[in-house]
């Protein structure tokens, strides 16, 4: 494998009782892009991270990370490398505050533990850090705000400051702006630009406008196989991937990318 790819695929295959979901997929992420995994509805996108990630696992192929096959590994080990993911749904503790969320995830670092036992003073020594990340994505004047009365936007800032807190080298992230209204979805486009910075990027994302914006390259799915691959000009001009997305979802390609 090329020292640029961060992560590669070779032949990945999911098989459910007969249906494959994913077919041979031959996936390189190269260091330092923003690459985007898009598809019309059931192309499995979904299943592909699930597949990274070792939430489920692959009926055939090869997956590799830094150049090293991680098929076999667990989804703790796979995290411990590297390799984290936010999912599609904003996973945070709802009654604990939001600086709280933040600890919690940087107490992960320091074992296998949450080491709820430990003293108040012992887990103050996290606070500076979980501030400054919270200053990053815009959170620092909501420190002290139980996450559950956060708005959906913030949901979101606040579980992108909790998978960076497990120091991602490849950042997996699952419709970051999935339900978001547009001044919502402008704000994610910030924070992913700023966690970009000296990492990796992978993302699923339905709202094209988002991944015109954002994404150096896109690897474009439909029935479980790669369509097309390229820049969003190249993919939103191809006429195969135009006759995937059919209807309303090819003229939001001509819209992203006039």
């Amino acid at each position: 494998m090329s020292p640029e790819f961060v992560l590669e695929t070779r032949g990945l295959t999911k098989e459910f009782r007969g249906f494959t979901a994913v077919d041979s997929v031959d996936l390189r992420v190269q260091q330092g892009h923003i690459h985007a995994l898009i598809g019309p509805n059931g192309a499995g996108k979904t299943t592909v991270f699930n597949l990274l990630t070792k939430f489920l696992p692959p009926s055939r192929g090869e997956i590799l990370y830094q150049g090293k096959a991680i098929t076999g590994l667990q989804p703790n080990e796979i995290a411990r490398l590297g390799l984290v993911r936010s999912f599609q749904i904003s996973a945070v503790f709802g009654h604990m505050s939001v600086l709280e969320n933040v600890r919690v995830a940087l107490q992960s670092k320091l074992g296998n533990s949450f080491r709820f036992w430990q003293s108040e003073r012992t887990l103050e020594r996290l606070d500076q850090r979980a501030r400054q990340m919270l200053d990053e994505v815009g959170l620092l004047g909501f420190a002290d705000t139980l996450a559950i009365e956060l708005p959906y936007g913030r949901k979101r800032a606040l579980e992108l400051a909790t998978t960076l807190a497990l120091e991602p080298t490849v950042l997996l992230l699952d419709e970051p702006t999935q339900g978001m209204g547009a001044e919502d979805v402008e704000m994610v486009i910030g924070l992913v630009r700023r966690a970009a910075a000296g990492r990796t990027v992978l993302m699923v994302e339905h709202n094209l406008g988002v991944v015109s914006q954002l994404c150096d390259r896109i690897t474009v799915l439909a029935r479980g196989a790669i369509l097309a691959e390229g820049d969003y000009a190249s993919v939103s001009a191809n006429p195969q991937v135009r006759e995937a997305y059919l209807g309303s979802e090819a003229a939001v390609l001509e819209e992203a990318h006039p």
